[in-house]
């Protein structure tokens, strides 16, 4: 009887980053990988964005473990949210094993998990139904692997993120035999890399990638500031490899680079030249033409902390007159603004920019050529393109077609989607609920949609705040409303908006005092709906309005000699 199995993306698919999947095998949950992304613009104050994880809880006893390709955020970095709810093992090779620690110790609630078991390219993990092993594939981190499950219905292929680079060695190699092997074993469906499909040239090779840094380095006169993502080790091989030959020094900017740095020394995964690192607060006695400053920003980014040292911000090093800064990283589409802002202000910093991306065309990721052979040495039976936004899925399901992949064996699945085999033919059965849970600070998915529209309208059209004090007993307001405002209006050259705005506050609330029903709520949103009203009239805009109701009571004392006079008023009941 052959295996039941269903496949749900819980991100990657439509999107930048957050690579998760599961696979279900007769009951049983396959976790692939468990990544980030990190968020777009209008994430207004939103550090990471990560995988919804509601429907694993519904049936967390069912999940076997979780397997990893690699070793970049996008494959990792919601690990400790999620072993803070799951308490399952963690497969996957010595590096990205090390680089998930790494993650791992920066959540105090599982920095003491343990359950990690170190995988490579010839283990193989029997689980009864499905039989996990793995393949060695070529990507800008070395340990890179995809994922296979055997099941009795054929297998199931996780590509990871690849390339193909016949200049690739050691650990960077892809192992085309044991892909050949997995081909003729029967794939099922295969589950393949499309964060490059719109790119149609074959990309330059990492060697004459290496040659292009060993030239900049050379023949720059003056400081060179490298950006790059902390995790591309191969990148910052290529950075300590060329600084070593054109005589250049190479200081760590603050962040996660040195812990990665060193754990891939420690596992013999990347070569320091000797003395090629100095500490940052050496460079200064060095000759600019000597120096090279490595910026991989906080949690891998560069790019904003390029914007802080143009900015005279950082609290390091800043960028000055006659430096280059050298962009080794290759931004994703939804980046491409801020790069370009990014650039301005290294122009206005009396500073030059190169990027790799300018002039070479690298990734690493599988272009064209390289998607089509992969599924013709895999031969799957269904293909679900993964990894990118919906035109990336698109371009790539056209060059499965091209090969030979039906129409209808071609799933471009949306989170949540449910692909199941039913032992005869594979098919969207339906979908389960799945969001994006977003992270502020500690705070884990308490910031929703809601939150967002607020941050949004404040970020346009600012706050408008009114103060009223009333004797709710009297019916009457106590004094003057108080109106003020931040992000809206410039108080000074507003005095009539002001004025006329805190009249109809005084005339609503009097109003609603005057109502033999008085109700709290009803009372603030007849506020906010008659200020809204007034001020789009007057200025077009709908800033965040926040009525603020104070209730307090006046104790009289009397006197034969003085006039009634009110004593300080008691608050009982604040109302915002």
């Amino acid at each position: 009887m052959s295996s039941k199995i269903k496949i749900t993306p819980f991100g990657g698919v439509r999107e930048n980053g957050k690579n998760m999947y599961a696979a279900e095998v007769d009951g049983d949950i396959y976790i692939l990988d468990c990544g980030l992304k990190y968020p777009e613009n209008e994430l207004l104050g939103i550090d990471i964005v990560i995988p919804d994880f509601s429907y694993l809880k519904e049936n967390a006893d069912r999940i076997v473990g979780v397997f990893l390709t690699h070793g970049h955020a996008d494959a990792i970095g919601a690990l400790p949210y999620f072993l803070n709810e799951f308490s399952v093992p963690v497969f996957g090779s010595a590096l990205t094993v090390e680089l998930a620690k790494i993650q791992l110790q920066k959540d105090p609630r599982v920095k003491n998990f343990s359950d990690f078991h170190v995988v490579n390219e010839k283990t193989e993990i029997d689980f009864g139904s499905v039989t996990v092993s793995f393949f060695q594939t070529t990507h800008s981190i070395p340990d890179s692997m995809g994922i296979v499950l055997q099941t009795d219905a054929g297998e199931i292929v996780y590509t990871g993120d690849f390339k193909f680079d016949p200049t690739a060695t050691g650990d960077y190699q892809t192992d085309f035999a044991r892909l050949a092997e997995i081909g003729s074993k029967g794939v099922l469906a295969l589950l393949s890399d499309s964060a490059n499909a719109e790119n149609y040239d074959q990309p330059v090779s990492e060697r004459e990638i290496a040659a292009y840094v060993l030239e900049t380095f050379k023949y720059h006169p003056s400081r060179i500031i490298v950006a790059s993502v902390a995790s591309n080790i191969l990148r910052i091989q290529q950075v300590l490899d060329a600084a070593a030959k054109s005589e250049r020094k190479v200081a760590l900017m603050p962040g996660d680079v040195e812990q990665i740095i060193k754990t891939a020394i420690d596992l013999g995964k990347l070569h320091m030249p000797e003395n090629v690192v100095v500490p940052l607060d050496t460079i200064d006695k060095l000759d600019p033409h000597q120096v090279v400053i490595l910026q991989t920003g906080r949690m891998g980014e560069p790019i904003k902390a390029l914007q802080r040292m143009a900015n005279k911000q950082d609290g390091k090093v800043n960028i000055e007159k006659g430096d280059l800064v050298f962009i080794t990283t290759t931004p994703s589409h939804s980046m491409e603004t801020v790069v370009a802002k990014t650039r301005d202000m290294i122009y206005r910093a009396d500073a030059d920019v190169k990027a790799i991306a300018d002039e070479m065309n690298s990734s690493g990721h599988a272009t064209k050529r390289d998607l089509q052979l992969m599924i013709d040495i895999l031969k799957p039976q269904y293909f679900i393109p993964i990894q990118g936004e919906y035109r990336l899925l698109d371009a790539h399901a056209s060059f499965a077609r091209e090969v030979g992949i039906p129409e209808d064996h071609i799933f471009i699945a949306a989170k949540g989607d449910q692909i199941s085999y039913d032992g005869d033919t594979m098919h969207l059965s339906g979908s389960v609920e799945v969001g994006d849970t977003m992270i502020d600070g500690i705070g884990v998915g308490d910031i929703g949609n809601i939150v967002l529209r607020d941050r949004k309208i404040l970020s346009e059209d600012g706050i408008f705040v009114a103060v009223v004090t009333i004797d709710r007993k009297k019916k009457k307001i106590i004094a003057t409303p108080k109106i003020t405002s931040r992000g809206f209006v410039y108080v000074k050259t507003s005095k009539d908006l002001m004025q006329e705005s805190a009249e109809l506050v005084k005339e609503t609330v009097q109003s609603n005092l005057d109502n033999k029903e008085f109700d709290w709520g009803h009372l603030k949103q007849a506020v906010r709906e008659k200020l809204n009203h007034y001020l789009w009239d007057q200025t077009k805009r709908h800033p965040v309005i926040l009525p603020v109701i104070m209730e307090v009571n006046q104790h009289h004392r009397r006197s034969k000699k003085t006039p009634t006079t009110p004593a300080e008023p008691t608050t009982n009941e604040t109302q915002a």
